[in-house]
């Protein structure tokens, strides 16, 4: 590819801090990994401006970290987060020969994504995953995005996006997993019901255990498991005492993402009560591990098989109880959506082939 731009710089909040840190960012360290392996000869910079918490320059599985350790610490250090990630992005570009730059939400990695590019004449796209949609999203308003500038990771981001923010981003490019990622299989299922995610009020893990007690009247011998932390822990571990529930459900604390993935082929179902989600990259590796998933919310407008979607608590445990009482329900992998396939449509708008 010689005289042919072969550099890509990647703007995001946050990036593992070695490789062994599997747990942040799941979905993030799958389209790079996807990005080394469909395109060898791509040069991947990683600027990430909040955490790790310490400013250093690593390589994490060949490519380039440069993370400037903003700590979410407050308006005048965020400042210096960005003339920072500006004089590293002059830099880059001296050295190397950048086609692009592609940011991680529409935030502050696209604010200055948004203006080095226009600066200097660079592609410049955004990927809208989740919260970012959101209407209190006041970064939108300073970034000004043209549509054609925005991809989104779901049909659901794209009309929010747009009733919130009145652009409608002009690409689709959905969440996905891998196919190194190890399917499911029929045998061993001794999980009933699973949840995986940081125990934080909007992923709702106080429905999650009010359904468990109501299901549980149905199958006295229920067994569930909980892995993620986060500061509703304690409130939590209350619930459950408080509702007799010490011997159905297991709290396990934060697990490493490929203990997760066995966890996952034990598992009948993966119960996903999250208010909001843009695409969760749980529910994909759930299904892939031969689950069924049951959701409050559906990222993608087409049906994907043995992804449940409830409208109410209520339709939840009727789901659930449908599951759990059918001799015949599968637990088959399904893979609907593959990262490679991702990494390849987004390289497609910056014309790298």
């Amino acid at each position: 590819m010689e005289n042919t731009p072969n550099t890509l710089v990647v703007l995001s909040p946050g990036f593992p801090k070695n490789e062994e840190d599997t747990t942040c960012l799941p979905a993030q360290q799958l389209f790079i990994r996807a990005l080394n392996s469909r395109f060898p000869h791509l040069k991947i910079f990683i600027l990430s401006f909040q955490y790790p918490f310490n400013k250093s320059s690593y390589l994490w599985h060949g490519n380039r970290v440069i993370s400037f350790g903003g700590e979410e610490k407050g308006k005048w250090a965020r400042m210096r987060v960005w003339f920072g990630a500006w004089r590293t992005l002059r830099k880059i570009k001296k050295q190397a020969d950048v086609l692009g730059l592609l940011s991680f939400w529409c935030t502050e990695c696209a604010f200055i994504g948004k203006y080095f590019g226009k600066f200097h004449s660079l592609k410049n796209y955004i990927w809208i995953l989740g919260q970012d949609a959101r209407k209190d999203n006041r970064y939108v308003s300073l970034i000004r995005p043209k549509s054609q500038q925005l991809i989104a990771m779901s049909d659901f981001l794209v009309k929010e996006f747009f009733k919130n923010h009145g652009i409608k981003p002009a690409h689709i490019i959905p969440n996905g997993i891998t196919l190194d990622e190890p399917n499911g299989t029929l045998n061993n299922r001794d999980i009933d019901i699973l949840g995986v995610g940081s125990l934080i009020p909007l992923k709702q893990y106080d429905v999650f255990i009010e359904l468990i007690g109501k299901v549980r009247n149905n199958f006295p011998s229920l067994k569930v498991m909980i892995c993620g932390k986060g500061p509703e822990e304690r409130q939590l571990r209350s619930m459950v005492q408080k509702l007799g529930l010490q011997e159905v459900v297991q709290l396990t604390g934060e697990k490493a993402h490929p203990e997760v993935l066995k966890i996952m082929k034990r598992s009948k179902v993966l119960l996903h009560t999250s208010q909001y989600e843009g695409f969760s990259t749980v529910c994909l590796e759930a299904l892939h591990a031969g689950a069924q998933v049951v959701s409050f919310c559906k990222p993608m407008d087409e049906w994907v098989r043995h992804w449940w979607l409830a409208n109410t608590a209520d339709e939840m445990q009727e789901m659930l109880l449908d599951i759990l009482r059918n001799p015949s329900t599968e637990y088959t992998p399904v893979l609907p959506y593959l990262m490679e396939k991702s990494a390849a449509a987004v390289m497609n708008l910056f014309n790298y082939s």
